[in-house]
């Protein structure tokens, strides 16, 4: 199992950061190989699952783990075939915006193919 962690900072506000986190609406606006969220709940809770579909139309299943709306942090696992993934994302403060972390752990190949799309939705996430 691997560990691979990417930082993004950007001038929207941390409180903008999170609720783009917190609406599963949101994904596809600012994550690149998002197409579409399907669960019946479309705020982030623990305990959720359901699947994200990809541009391509793959999709993969997720189940939330944690939330933590005050410290604005939250975990999820998403597997697609044997392959499973588990994320953890946080949002801080930084000067005059918000810097996200996204900490992956799975197969190290997986995460090395994952991590350019994942740069780019977490820079995509902090812009204003």
């Amino acid at each position: 199992m691997a560990r691979l962690t990417l930082h993004a900072t950007g001038r929207a506000s941390p409180e903008l950061v999170w609720e783009r986190y917190a609406s599963l609406d949101e994904w596809a606006a600012w994550s690149p190989q998002i197409k579409a969220v399907h669960c019946p709940r479309r705020r982030l809770t623990s305990g959720m699952s359901g699947t994200v579909e990809s541009v391509a139309g793959v999709r993969a299943a997720f189940t939330v783990e944690t939330v933590d709306h005050q410290g604005r942090q939250w975990s999820w696992r998403v597997r697609l075939g044997p392959v499973a993934l588990r994320l953890g994302h946080e949002v801080r403060a930084h000067a005059d915006g918000s810097t996200t972390t996204l900490t992956t752990q799975g197969p190290r190949l997986a995460l090395l193919a994952y991590a350019p799309l994942a740069r780019l939705a977490l820079h995509r996430l902090v812009r204003p």
